[in-house]
């Protein structure tokens, strides 16, 4: 099953981990055959929040909410299950200065 685990750090800490240390762990996931896809994201200054109401189209400089804590990246894992989804996150590098959010990704219904 897939799972995606979101990345969430304060502001100050974006580069408390080096870019070498992340790279370094998705390749030992990629090489374990665990990991799908992993991206790090821009800062949140530099998002858009796209709503579509009654056909009108709005746009809203910056994320969709205000949090401590901003979305930094993402790692797509494929896991037999939450627990070993969960046991991937503690071991990606940036869990040590934040937060890792695990979902399972769901199937789209035909």
């Amino acid at each position: 099953m897939k799972y995606l685990c979101l990345v969430y750090l304060e502001k100050e800490k974006w580069h408390a981990v080096p870019d070498r240390e992340c790279a370094s762990s998705g390749d030992r996931l990629r090489d374990r055959g665990l990991l799908l896809a992993a991206e790090p994201l821009h800062p949140v200054e530099t998002a858009a929040t796209v709503r579509v109401r009654n056909g009108k189209v709005s746009v809203t400089d910056g994320p969709f909410a205000e949090t401590k804590e901003q979305l930094a990246g993402f790692y797509l894992v494929e896991a037999r299950d939450l627990n070993e989804a969960i046991q991937i996150a503690t071991k990606i590098p940036p869990v040590r200065e934040g937060s890792i959010e695990v979902r399972p990704v769901r199937e789209l219904e035909p």
